[in-house]
């Protein structure tokens, strides 16, 4: 199949082409005077988005380890432009967890449709209790490489990040253990000092979760977590971008604080996405309530739980409200998150060689088409 536009993101600019698809694969870029199968005129065809924390969406939530619900969700994923993402799991009871890793790795060998799974992301419960923001405090625990394993064995060795609190993790065992195994490990719900931070860096940890939230606070005599997710230039940092958790102005100085190389936009979506506000929801035991503006809290403790944003928005929200540049904006939903996970080679660009994911946004940044190693799935 070969599909143009006069505005396709290649290697950082638009540019008038046809791409040739055949099968899961773009096997060449050709001149726009080419014929092609479809003309999507002046829209914008973009790599396709990669979302690596997200919880779930439309009633599913991953702990449920409800197969159905996760395919539902694969398959719907499109719609915002999402072509791979990581199924993100909440602290939880042992055994809950593995059910919930269990049936992400079958789904994820058995099943092609819709958005591609890359693997799961383990938020928790290794976490700071005062730090923990919405998840349960019941099930938080100690940093454990031996039951860590166990979880792993759980996912057939599926997980790709790990969200930890390195104050809690002795010696960083858990942190260097991860770094040997090809788990990325991402600090986040934590109480940390920057001193810590920055131990655990050198210990291997590459990432931070949900940048200002969930994590002790930036001053300028006590820098803190926000300051090393901010300082450090080597680490990649998650922030949610959908100007609840964090202020357009916020956002803004999180792009201009971070290498653009190392930002990552992450939607931290709930289950509770594709409801309207007042519907609530169970959350691993806990009632949230989707607010009027789209967030989603805690009933009880009123905690900012996640949120119901979809990718595009996202990236509308970064360009139009945050003033981040459009090129680092789409960057932080594509190439970074491919890279942190080490798949910036198939994944995250256009270019011949690499899978044919991609979506088509219409200038207010809805979705025309996606396409998902080459199918087109809307």
């Amino acid at each position: 199949m070969k599909i143009k536009s006069t505005r396709v993101w290649i290697d950082g600019h638009f540019l008038s082409c046809v791409i040739n698809m055949e099968g899961r694969t773009i096997t060449r870029i050709l001149p726009y005077d080419t014929e092609a199968d479809l003309d999507y005129g002046n829209s914008r065809i973009l790599p396709g988005f990669i979302d690596i924390h997200t919880h779930g969406a439309y009633g599913f939530d991953t702990n449920t380890a409800d197969r159905e619900g996760l395919i539902s969700w694969k398959k719907k994923l499109v719609n915002e432009g999402v072509t791979s993402f990581l199924p993100t799991t909440v602290t939880d009871a042992k055994e809950t967890l593995k059910k919930a890793l269990r049936n992400a790795a079958e789904v994820k060998r058995t099943v092609t449709e819709g958005a591609d799974i890359l693997g799961v992301h383990f938020e928790g419960p290794y976490l700071d209790m005062e730090y923990r923001g919405a998840q349960p405090p019941e099930a938080i625990a100690k940093a454990d490489v031996q039951e860590f394993m166990e979880y792993q064995e759980a996912a057939e060795g599926n997980i790709r990040i790990i969200t930890l609190a390195p104050e809690h993790d002795t010696g960083f065992e858990l942190t260097r253990w991860c770094s040997d195994h090809n788990v990325n490990v991402s600090l986040g719900h934590s109480g940390a000092s920057f001193e810590q931070a920055a131990m655990a860096a050198a210990n291997g940890a590459r990432s931070f979760t949900h940048t200002f939230n969930g994590m002790s606070g930036f001053n300028h005599r006590n820098n803190n977590m926000l300051g090393a997710a901010l300082r450090l230039d080597g680490m990649y940092a998650e922030v949610i971008c959908d100007c609840n958790h964090s202020t357009p102005e916020a956002l803004n100085l999180f792009f201009r604080s971070k290498p653009a190389d190392k930002c990552i936009m992450i939607s931290d979506s709930l289950m509770c996405k594709g409801f309207n506000p007042g519907d609530r929801f169970d959350f691993a035991g806990h009632e949230v309530e989707i607010y009027p503006d789209g967030s989603a809290h805690l009933v009880k403790e009123k905690n900012l739980a996640g949120s119901t944003m979809k990718m595009n928005e996202g990236l509308r929200n970064l360009a139009k409200k945050a003033g981040v540049p459009f090129s680092i904006a789409l960057n932080a939903c594509t190439i970074n998150p491919a890279s942190l996970l080490s798949e910036q080679d198939h994944i995250g660009m256009i270019k011949a060689g690499y899978d044919a994911d991609m979506t088509v946004l219409d200038d207010a940044y809805e979705v025309i088409q996606t396409f998902t190693k080459g199918i087109a799935n809307l």
